[in-house]
């Protein structure tokens, strides 16, 4: 019999965000990344825990964190620089992650708490909100050289929100990535025995997930004036869904400059398959 891949799924949302996402139409966020990870390799085996919930993380019985092979973090509507509970459990739960040497990849959120976790530093970024498609993300000397993005081009465009930075990395850590809106889209983080990549982008998600962040935000990105109106807004996510359930609409991806590295699920999930390969397979 073939032995399972665990892998330890963070959901940083809390359950409000998370049953708030299902229904606009998504998929609740550690579940998603489930979805994800067991299309990238059929032998994962997924723990979900939602440290932003009562009763923090909870591990199977007698499953302590070093039964896991790795473990990815999701996005969040948390800020990682605001002292309440709900941020403190999952600044907590990286730093035992890093202390058992279980390799961790964090998207958006999951980099953020690593670097603070480490002894960095995460602000809301003055250039405002990043948000759809991440555009002209340049790998780094460091990054073109990076496990992480053999195979990738550069440069690159990836599906994100977020509206906080990363302002200084932690010792042992060196920015894999940028763009003008964040110096630091991809990072690797070295913490006491393990280790994290961590992106600012989202490779988990697909454009149907990032319609349903748009609409969950609604009125606020009209206030951030990223559309005129609610009208504008419901049709840019009518359309983001249409390409999704087709993505040979050629039509709506020449219209909001759409490419392959968003449409194509090989190359937008490459970063966590090459996590799995480089990170995961080899310290199992």
């Amino acid at each position: 019999m073939t032995a399972t891949l665990k892998i330890l799924v963070v959901d940083g949302n809390t359950r409000e965000t998370d049953e708030k996402h299902v229904t606009f139409g998504g998929v609740a966020t550690g579940q998603h990344y489930v979805n994800v990870l067991r299309s990238l390799r059929a032998d994962i085996d997924c723990t979900i825990v939602h440290p932003a919930r009562a009763g923090g993380v909870v591990l199977p019985a007698g499953v302590g964190l070093d039964a896991f092979a790795g473990a990815v973090w999701s996005g969040s509507a948390l800020n990682v620089y605001k002292d309440e509970p709900a941020v403190r459990a999952q600044i907590d739960l990286a730093r035992a992650i890093f202390s058992a040497a279980v390799p961790q990849f964090g998207s958006c959120w999951g980099l953020q708490v690593a670097v603070v976790a480490a002894g960095g530093d995460v602000r809301a970024n003055p250039r405002g909100r990043e948000l759809g498609i991440v555009r002209h993300i340049v790998p780094t000397s460091a990054g073109a050289t990076h496990a992480m993005f053999v195979g990738k081009r550069s440069p690159f465009e990836a599906i994100g929100v977020h509206l906080d930075e990363v302002t200084a990395l932690p010792t042992n850590a060196v920015v894999l990535a940028s763009n003008s809106i964040s110096t630091v889209q991809a990072a690797e983080i070295h913490f006491g025995a393990g280790v994290c990549w961590g992106v600012q982008y989202h490779p988990e998600y697909d454009l149907n997930e990032i319609a349903t962040v748009i609409q969950r935000h609604g009125a606020r990105l009209i206030e951030e004036r990223f559309f005129a109106d609610m009208a504008m807004l419901n049709r840019f996510v009518g359309d983001l869904r249409a390409l999704h359930t087709d993505p040979s609409r050629t039509d709506l991806a020449w219209l909001y400059g759409i490419g392959d590295d968003v449409l194509q699920p090989q190359r937008r999930r490459l970063e966590l398959r090459r996590w799995l390969d480089c990170q995961v397979l080899r310290s199992s």
